[in-house]
Parts: C-alpha cells; sequence; structure tokens
C-alpha cells in the first residue's frame, strides 16, 4: 500500500518525465531537415533593368517597388503587364532606400543606414509620419498585427505599427544554427519568406519561433552569367487574392510570376 509521500515522489516523478519528454521532442522537431522547393515559371513580364530593387510588394494589382543606392533611391508604383510606371517618389541624395510594406492605406519603406523609416499615403506617396528604428534597414513585410523587420543578421523584429516599438524578435535558424543576410522579406500564408542576400533560394521562416521551415531554390530563374555581381535576386511580392507569387532582382530585366513545388 502506498503512504501519501510514496504518491507524492511518483506524481514528481512522472511530471519530470514528462517534462524531459517535450523537451526532448522539441529539440528533435526543432533540428529537423528544412522541406525543399523549387520554382517554376509561370509568367513573365518586363521590369526596369536600372532598379536597383530592395523592397517589392503588391497591393490591388499594382506593384509597389523601392529601389536603392544613394542619389537613385525611389518609391515606385509600377503597371504588372507593362513595367510601365505610375508613379515615382524620388528620395534625393541622403537615403538609400530599402524594405516596403504595406499596412492599410499607408505604405512603409526602411532606409539603410540613416535609422529612418518613412509613412506615405498609399495613393498619393506624400509622406504622413517617419519612425526611427536601431541597426540597418534591410526588410520589410507585416502580418496584419506588427511590422517585420530584418538588418542583415539573424534577428527579425516585430513593430507596433503605430508606436514603432518592439514587441517581439525572433533569431532565424536552421537546426539551431544561425541564418544570416536576411534581406526582402514577404509573409505569405502565416510564414515570413526571406532572400538571403547574393543567394538564389528563399528561407521559409516560422513567425514563432524563427525555425527554418523551407528552402525555395530560384537559381534556375534569370542565370548568373547575365549579371554583374550586385544584381541578386532580392524582390518578393505575393499578391494574397490570387496567391500569385512574384520574384525579381536588382537590375534585373525581367519580373517572374512562379509557383512552388515541393521536391
Amino acid at each position: 500500500m502506498f503512504t501519501l509521500p510514496d504518491i507524492r515522489r511518483l506524481i514528481a516523478g512522472a511530471l519530470l518525465l514528462l517534462v524531459f519528454g517535450l523537451i526532448g521532442w522539441a529539440q528533435l522537431d526543432s533540428t529537423r531537415d528544412p522541406d525543399r522547393w523549387q520554382g517554376e515559371v509561370v509568367a513573365t513580364y518586363p521590369h526596369d533593368p536600372s532598379a536597383f530593387t530592395q523592397g517589392l510588394t503588391i497591393n490591388q494589382g499594382k506593384l509597389y517597388e523601392s529601389t536603392g543606392q544613394y542619389g537613385n533611391s525611389s518609391l515606385r508604383r509600377v503597371h504588372l503587364e507593362s513595367g510601365r510606371i505610375e508613379k515615382i517618389l524620388e528620395l534625393g541624395e541622403n537615403y538609400f532606400g530599402e524594405g516596403i510594406t504595406i499596412f492599410g492605406k499607408k505604405l512603409y519603406q526602411l532606409t539603410w543606414r540613416s535609422r529612418i523609416g518613412f509613412v506615405y499615403d498609399l495613393e498619393t506617396f506624400d509622406v504622413v509620419n517617419t519612425f526611427g528604428f536601431s541597426g540597418e534597414g534591410w526588410g520589410l513585410t507585416n502580418d496584419n498585427q506588427h511590422l517585420i523587420i530584418s538588418d542583415g543578421s539573424s534577428s527579425v523584429r516585430f513593430l507596433d505599427p503605430e508606436t514603432f516599438n518592439v514587441i517581439k524578435r525572433i533569431n532565424v535558424k536552421e537546426n539551431n544554427l544561425p541564418v544570416t543576410q536576411l534581406n526582402e522579406l514577404e509573409y505569405i500564408n502565416g510564414e515570413i519568406w526571406a532572400n538571403i542576400w547574393h543567394e538564389d533560394r528563399i528561407a521559409r521562416i516560422s513567425p514563432r519561433t524563427g525555425e527554418i521551415l523551407g528552402w525555395v531554390d530560384l537559381s534556375d530563374l534569370y542565370p548568373r552569367s547575365s549579371r554583374v555581381s550586385e544584381d541578386v535576386m532580392n524582390g518578393i511580392a505575393f499578391d494574397q487574392k490570387t496567391q500569385s507569387l512574384f520574384i525579381t532582382g536588382k537590375n534585373w530585366p525581367s519580373l517572374f510570376e512562379i509557383k512552388v513545388t515541393q521536391l
């Protein structure tokens, strides 16, 4: 017959086994190999080859693009099928344009090293607000609750879109090793998709844990033999309504609509 102390020890032992089992399962899950995907071109559209693309998004069938380089940075609205620039705002000599995202009726744009972001009226491109942030600005997207920012490291920050306070931070990793050089971002069906600077692949990231869920190989999209060193893939736009995915890069002459399939 068990005494009360015996029962307490049995319960404590069972709880310890449960805790260690959950920890072991979590470790196993966090070190699983990411899924592998590949892209297939569905359609090809013209893209301004002088556009040093740093950010790309789509809204109501219109592309919005941020371009970089001091003295050539801009914010653009682009007609998808023709590549024609419908509206453009030059940033001036002091700013290097980076990632963009549309949140409600506002468009947000980062700058690289100026530690300032701009908030625009989506229709007029009038500046309605600015915000500061620490470190460099690289990629920008949103999850309908937060602005999501990368800075070239493995860290991704989630900001309140009104106060711009950091709400949380995740560290992106694959098999518990940090994944850095996270560049242009897009939030797609509950995942963060990120270009990796100077690589022809996209990371699919868990916004909850930072774990790499999968890799999308786009190495056949635009031959490296046709590029110079900085003409890297750096533009992801996802049309939530049509579930269409668009990819381009810095100074690329084409914008590609693709579909991804698992290998």
